[in-house]
């Protein structure tokens, strides 16, 4: 994890994404995923690159079983972006930086 993103949980996710007055970007990673590895880099790109305008986070699936259940995800890695508390895009597997950014842009 990049100083440039932060640690979600069931703990925090209230708090830190559903109420975030900015856009929240949440990485739905496992440290057993080979594609959540390969996405990493991008996702601590993207939390650098437009710091200011969106929150970055990442979640531990392993450790937050009912996050998961609660918006359906079902492989990793996955990322959705929730604006004013809901998800409002979600991109599964691993894809390329240009093709996240295409899909988050009009939301930011």
């Amino acid at each position: 994890m990049s100083d440039k993103t932060i640690e979600v949980s069931s703990a925090n996710f209230q708090a830190d994404v559903l109420e975030s007055q900015q856009p929240v970007l949440v990485d739905f990673w496992a440290t057993w995923c080979q594609p959540c590895k390969m996405i990493a880099p991008i996702v601590d790109q993207i939390a650098s690159e437009y710091q200011g305008k969106i929150t970055v986070g990442k979640l531990d699936t392993d450790a937050n079983q009912d996050i998961l259940m609660k918006y359906g995800v079902r492989s990793i890695p996955t990322l959705i972006l929730f604006k004013g508390g809901e998800p409002v895009v979600r991109i599964t597997g691993f894809q390329p930086k240009e093709k996240i950014l295409g899909k988050l842009q009009a939301h930011l």
